[in-house]
Protein backbone atom coordinates (compact mmCIF):
# COMPACT_ATOMS: atom_id res chain seq x y z
CA UNK A 1 0.00 0.00 0.00
CA UNK A 2 0.86 3.57 -0.88
CA UNK A 3 0.49 6.27 1.58
CA UNK A 4 -0.17 9.25 -0.58
CA UNK A 5 -0.21 12.74 0.23
CA UNK A 6 -4.07 12.88 1.45
CA UNK A 7 -2.97 10.57 4.31
CA UNK A 8 0.30 12.68 5.21
CA UNK A 9 -1.88 15.83 5.01
CA UNK A 10 -4.21 14.53 7.75
CA UNK A 11 -0.91 13.09 9.94
CA UNK A 12 0.40 16.99 9.94
CA UNK A 13 -2.45 17.70 11.77
CA UNK A 14 -1.06 15.73 14.72
CA UNK A 15 1.71 15.56 17.22
CA UNK A 16 3.58 13.22 19.09
CA UNK A 17 2.93 13.29 22.67
CA UNK A 18 6.24 13.08 24.85
CA UNK A 19 5.37 12.68 28.28
CA UNK A 20 7.92 14.97 29.54
CA UNK A 21 10.10 18.11 28.88
CA UNK A 22 13.24 17.94 26.26
CA UNK A 23 16.83 18.75 27.12
CA UNK A 24 18.37 18.33 23.98
CA UNK A 25 20.35 21.45 22.34
CA UNK A 26 19.02 22.08 19.15
CA UNK A 27 16.74 23.59 18.21
CA UNK A 28 13.03 22.69 17.39
CA UNK A 29 9.47 22.42 18.36
CA UNK A 30 9.33 21.03 22.03
CA UNK A 31 9.38 22.52 25.22
CA UNK A 32 12.87 22.49 26.71
CA UNK A 33 13.46 22.60 31.08
CA UNK A 34 16.13 25.48 29.61
CA UNK A 35 14.87 29.14 29.79
CA UNK A 36 15.64 30.97 26.15
CA UNK A 37 13.73 32.83 23.24
CA UNK A 38 10.50 31.65 22.45
CA UNK A 39 6.98 33.55 22.54
CA UNK A 40 5.30 31.12 25.27
CA UNK A 41 6.03 32.71 29.06
CA UNK A 42 7.78 30.64 31.77
CA UNK A 43 8.36 33.03 34.88
CA UNK A 44 9.49 35.78 36.43
CA UNK A 45 12.60 36.50 38.17
CA UNK A 46 14.90 39.28 39.55
CA UNK A 47 17.30 41.32 37.01
CA UNK A 48 21.02 40.10 36.83
CA UNK A 49 23.82 42.83 35.78
CA UNK A 50 24.33 41.21 31.88
CA UNK A 51 20.86 40.37 31.23
CA UNK A 52 18.93 41.67 27.96
CA UNK A 53 17.61 45.26 29.11
CA UNK A 54 14.63 44.63 26.38
CA UNK A 55 13.06 41.55 28.80
CA UNK A 56 12.60 43.76 31.95
CA UNK A 57 9.05 44.07 32.88
CA UNK A 58 8.49 48.08 33.74
CA UNK A 59 4.84 47.24 34.78
CA UNK A 60 6.49 45.51 37.50
CA UNK A 61 8.98 47.97 38.37
CA UNK A 62 6.17 50.60 38.23
CA UNK A 63 4.33 48.21 41.28
CA UNK A 64 7.69 46.88 43.01
CA UNK A 65 10.16 49.52 42.90
CA UNK A 66 12.28 46.23 41.62
CA UNK A 67 13.47 45.37 38.26
CA UNK A 68 12.46 42.40 37.31
CA UNK A 69 12.80 40.39 33.40
CA UNK A 70 10.47 38.13 32.14
CA UNK A 71 11.53 34.25 31.12
CA UNK A 72 10.26 31.85 28.22
CA UNK A 73 10.61 28.65 27.96
CA UNK A 74 13.02 27.36 24.97
CA UNK A 75 11.93 25.27 21.93
CA UNK A 76 14.57 22.18 21.55
CA UNK A 77 14.64 19.21 19.30
CA UNK A 78 13.22 15.83 20.80
CA UNK A 79 14.82 12.54 19.44
CA UNK A 80 12.51 10.11 18.21
CA UNK A 81 14.38 6.50 17.81
CA UNK A 82 12.07 3.60 15.92
CA UNK A 83 13.93 0.50 16.03
CA UNK A 84 12.72 -2.22 13.24
CA UNK A 85 12.76 -5.99 13.56
CA UNK A 86 13.78 -7.28 9.88
CA UNK A 87 14.18 -10.84 11.11
CA UNK A 88 12.71 -13.06 8.41
CA UNK A 89 9.16 -14.04 10.23
CA UNK A 90 8.12 -9.99 9.30
CA UNK A 91 7.54 -11.58 5.55
CA UNK A 92 5.02 -13.55 6.29
CA UNK A 93 0.99 -12.98 5.52
CA UNK A 94 -0.96 -12.37 2.34
CA UNK A 95 -0.06 -8.68 3.20
CA UNK A 96 3.71 -8.77 4.67
CA UNK A 97 3.85 -7.78 7.94
CA UNK A 98 7.65 -5.98 6.83
CA UNK A 99 5.23 -3.53 4.50
CA UNK A 100 3.47 -3.13 7.69
CA UNK A 101 6.42 -1.95 9.74
CA UNK A 102 7.72 0.12 6.71
CA UNK A 103 4.45 2.23 6.98
CA UNK A 104 4.40 2.41 10.15
CA UNK A 105 7.92 3.44 10.30
CA UNK A 106 6.93 5.82 7.62
CA UNK A 107 4.08 7.55 9.56
CA UNK A 108 5.64 7.73 12.78
CA UNK A 109 9.03 9.26 11.04
CA UNK A 110 7.54 11.80 9.02
CA UNK A 111 5.28 12.60 11.96
CA UNK A 112 8.14 13.53 14.12
CA UNK A 113 10.07 15.24 11.06
CA UNK A 114 7.00 17.35 10.89
CA UNK A 115 7.22 18.89 13.93
CA UNK A 116 11.04 19.30 13.71
CA UNK A 117 11.96 16.83 16.07
CA UNK A 118 15.08 14.25 15.16
CA UNK A 119 14.70 11.14 13.68
CA UNK A 120 16.58 7.63 14.38
CA UNK A 121 15.70 4.61 12.42
CA UNK A 122 17.68 1.34 13.58
CA UNK A 123 17.41 -1.93 11.28
CA UNK A 124 17.55 -3.87 14.81
CA UNK A 125 19.89 -6.51 13.14
CA UNK A 126 22.22 -3.50 11.68
CA UNK A 127 22.23 -1.50 14.34
CA UNK A 128 25.52 0.15 14.06
CA UNK A 129 24.05 1.88 10.72
CA UNK A 130 21.42 4.16 12.16
CA UNK A 131 19.57 6.68 9.52
CA UNK A 132 19.83 9.87 11.12
CA UNK A 133 16.63 12.87 9.65
CA UNK A 134 16.37 16.65 10.83
CA UNK A 135 15.55 19.27 9.43
CA UNK A 136 12.00 18.75 8.69
CA UNK A 137 10.21 16.88 6.06
CA UNK A 138 12.84 17.35 3.36
CA UNK A 139 14.73 14.77 5.45
CA UNK A 140 11.80 12.57 4.54
CA UNK A 141 12.59 10.85 0.85
CA UNK A 142 15.91 9.82 2.62
CA UNK A 143 13.84 7.60 5.03
CA UNK A 144 12.16 6.09 1.84
CA UNK A 145 14.96 5.39 -0.07
CA UNK A 146 16.10 3.59 3.37
CA UNK A 147 13.37 1.57 3.48
CA UNK A 148 13.21 0.45 -0.01
CA UNK A 149 16.81 -0.77 1.23
CA UNK A 150 15.89 -3.06 3.79
CA UNK A 151 15.95 -6.62 3.72
CA UNK A 152 14.01 -8.75 6.04
CA UNK A 153 15.60 -11.92 6.52
CA UNK A 154 17.80 -14.05 9.29
CA UNK A 155 17.19 -13.72 12.90
CA UNK A 156 16.96 -10.74 15.66
CA UNK A 157 17.89 -10.45 18.88
CA UNK A 158 15.72 -7.59 19.82
CA UNK A 159 17.54 -7.61 23.56
CA UNK A 160 20.78 -7.39 22.74
CA UNK A 161 19.70 -4.66 19.92
CA UNK A 162 18.55 -2.54 22.33
CA UNK A 163 21.29 -2.87 24.56
CA UNK A 164 23.51 -1.53 21.57
CA UNK A 165 21.29 1.90 22.15
CA UNK A 166 23.52 4.99 22.25
CA UNK A 167 23.23 7.05 25.47
CA UNK A 168 20.84 10.07 24.68
CA UNK A 169 18.51 12.83 26.28
CA UNK A 170 14.91 12.06 26.87
CA UNK A 171 12.86 11.19 23.74
CA UNK A 172 10.47 8.89 22.43
CA UNK A 173 11.48 4.99 21.81
CA UNK A 174 9.36 2.94 19.32
CA UNK A 175 9.85 -0.96 18.88
CA UNK A 176 8.05 -2.66 16.34
CA UNK A 177 8.13 -6.26 16.00
CA UNK A 178 6.43 -9.38 15.70
CA UNK A 179 7.66 -10.24 19.28
CA UNK A 180 7.95 -13.99 18.02
CA UNK A 181 11.18 -14.69 19.94
CA UNK A 182 11.36 -17.24 22.87
CA UNK A 183 12.65 -14.45 24.87
CA UNK A 184 9.37 -13.00 24.97
CA UNK A 185 7.47 -15.68 26.21
CA UNK A 186 9.39 -16.79 29.13
CA UNK A 187 13.33 -15.93 30.72
CA UNK A 188 15.69 -17.52 28.72
CA UNK A 189 16.71 -21.15 29.71
CA UNK A 190 20.02 -20.22 31.50
CA UNK A 191 17.71 -18.00 33.49
CA UNK A 192 15.12 -20.49 34.49
CA UNK A 193 14.64 -21.01 38.24
CA UNK A 194 16.85 -17.75 39.39
CA UNK A 195 14.88 -15.27 41.11
CA UNK A 196 14.89 -11.36 40.51
CA UNK A 197 14.98 -9.18 37.43
CA UNK A 198 17.14 -11.34 35.48
CA UNK A 199 14.60 -14.06 35.15
CA UNK A 200 12.12 -11.38 33.61
CA UNK A 201 10.89 -11.81 30.61
CA UNK A 202 12.67 -10.02 27.78
CA UNK A 203 9.96 -7.30 27.47
CA UNK A 204 9.98 -6.76 31.08
CA UNK A 205 13.67 -6.22 30.75
CA UNK A 206 14.06 -4.10 27.90
CA UNK A 207 11.45 -1.35 29.12
CA UNK A 208 13.14 -1.63 32.65
CA UNK A 209 16.37 -0.85 30.91
CA UNK A 210 14.45 2.03 28.17
CA UNK A 211 12.82 3.70 31.39
CA UNK A 212 16.23 4.38 33.06
CA UNK A 213 17.48 5.91 29.73
CA UNK A 214 14.23 8.50 30.55
CA UNK A 215 12.06 7.39 26.94
CA UNK A 216 8.46 7.13 26.45
CA UNK A 217 8.42 3.61 25.10
CA UNK A 218 5.75 2.69 22.67
CA UNK A 219 5.86 -1.41 21.39
CA UNK A 220 4.22 -1.82 18.44
CA UNK A 221 3.00 -5.55 17.96
CA UNK A 222 3.11 -6.23 14.07
CA UNK A 223 1.27 -9.54 13.45
CA UNK A 224 -0.55 -11.19 10.51
CA UNK A 225 -4.54 -11.04 10.08
CA UNK A 226 -3.92 -14.87 9.52
CA UNK A 227 -1.73 -15.51 12.88
CA UNK A 228 -4.46 -13.81 14.82
CA UNK A 229 -7.48 -15.64 13.17
CA UNK A 230 -6.35 -18.95 11.47
CA UNK A 231 -8.65 -20.11 8.99
CA UNK A 232 -6.44 -23.28 7.54
CA UNK A 233 -8.06 -26.76 8.51
CA UNK A 234 -6.12 -30.20 8.20
CA UNK A 235 -2.74 -31.30 8.65
CA UNK A 236 0.12 -29.36 8.01
CA UNK A 237 3.40 -29.16 7.71
CA UNK A 238 4.64 -25.46 9.50
CA UNK A 239 7.76 -24.49 8.87
CA UNK A 240 9.68 -22.03 10.72
CA UNK A 241 11.07 -19.29 8.84
CA UNK A 242 13.86 -17.85 10.30
CA UNK A 243 15.52 -21.57 10.37
CA UNK A 244 14.04 -23.83 7.61
CA UNK A 245 14.98 -27.12 9.01
CA UNK A 246 13.00 -26.95 12.26
CA UNK A 247 9.11 -28.25 11.00
CA UNK A 248 6.29 -29.05 12.63
CA UNK A 249 3.22 -31.17 11.49
CA UNK A 250 0.53 -31.21 13.18
CA UNK A 251 -3.57 -31.48 12.52
CA UNK A 252 -5.50 -28.14 12.74
CA UNK A 253 -9.43 -28.69 13.93
CA UNK A 254 -11.62 -26.26 15.82
CA UNK A 255 -10.24 -27.01 19.12
CA UNK A 256 -6.52 -27.04 18.24
CA UNK A 257 -7.48 -23.57 16.83
CA UNK A 258 -8.80 -22.26 19.77
CA UNK A 259 -6.02 -23.48 21.91
CA UNK A 260 -4.12 -21.54 19.47
CA UNK A 261 -5.54 -19.09 19.83
CA UNK A 262 -6.01 -18.80 23.43
CA UNK A 263 -1.92 -18.66 23.26
CA UNK A 264 -2.02 -15.35 21.13
CA UNK A 265 -4.49 -13.84 23.53
CA UNK A 266 -2.28 -14.56 26.35
CA UNK A 267 1.21 -13.32 24.43
CA UNK A 268 -0.29 -10.60 23.98
CA UNK A 269 -1.97 -10.12 26.92
CA UNK A 270 1.43 -10.10 28.75
CA UNK A 271 3.06 -7.73 26.52
CA UNK A 272 0.22 -5.38 27.21
CA UNK A 273 0.26 -5.45 31.52
CA UNK A 274 4.40 -5.27 30.73
CA UNK A 275 4.05 -2.10 29.49
CA UNK A 276 0.76 -0.85 31.41
CA UNK A 277 3.72 -1.65 34.30
CA UNK A 278 6.09 0.37 32.99
CA UNK A 279 3.90 2.97 31.99
CA UNK A 280 4.43 2.38 28.30
CA UNK A 281 2.17 2.35 25.27
CA UNK A 282 1.19 -1.19 23.76
CA UNK A 283 -0.90 -1.80 20.93
CA UNK A 284 -1.31 -4.57 18.40
CA UNK A 285 -0.90 -3.70 14.77
CA UNK A 286 -2.79 -6.32 12.32
CA UNK A 287 -1.76 -6.69 8.74
CA UNK A 288 -6.22 -6.31 8.25
CA UNK A 289 -6.55 -3.77 9.40
CA UNK A 290 -7.09 -0.58 7.66
CA UNK A 291 -3.98 1.66 8.19
CA UNK A 292 -5.96 5.17 8.36
CA UNK A 293 -7.73 3.71 11.04
CA UNK A 294 -5.11 2.47 12.59
CA UNK A 295 -3.28 5.80 12.42
CA UNK A 296 -5.86 7.54 12.89
CA UNK A 297 -7.93 5.68 15.37
CA UNK A 298 -6.36 2.98 16.96
CA UNK A 299 -3.18 4.68 18.04
CA UNK A 300 -5.00 8.23 18.46
CA UNK A 301 -3.48 7.60 22.33
CA UNK A 302 0.22 8.47 21.34
CA UNK A 303 -0.96 12.44 20.28
CA UNK A 304 -1.27 15.21 22.28
CA UNK A 305 -3.25 17.13 19.27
Amino acid sequence: MELNSAFYDTLSRFRLAMGHKTSMNLTGNRKSVQKGSSTEFSDFREYMPGDDIRRIDWNAYGRLDRLYVKEYMEEKEAVVTILIDTSASMEYGKQKKSELVCMLTAAFAYLSLNNMDRVLVYDMQRMQSPLSLNGGRKAFPRLSHWLSQCRFEGTVDIEEAIKRLPTKGPGVTFLISDFLQEAFLEPKPELRGTTGVQAQPAAERILRFLNYRKQKVVFLHVLAEEELAVDMTGTRNLIDMEDAGNTLRLTLDAASIRVYEKAVEQFCGDLRRACAKAGAVYAVCSTGTDFNKLIFQDLRMLYDI
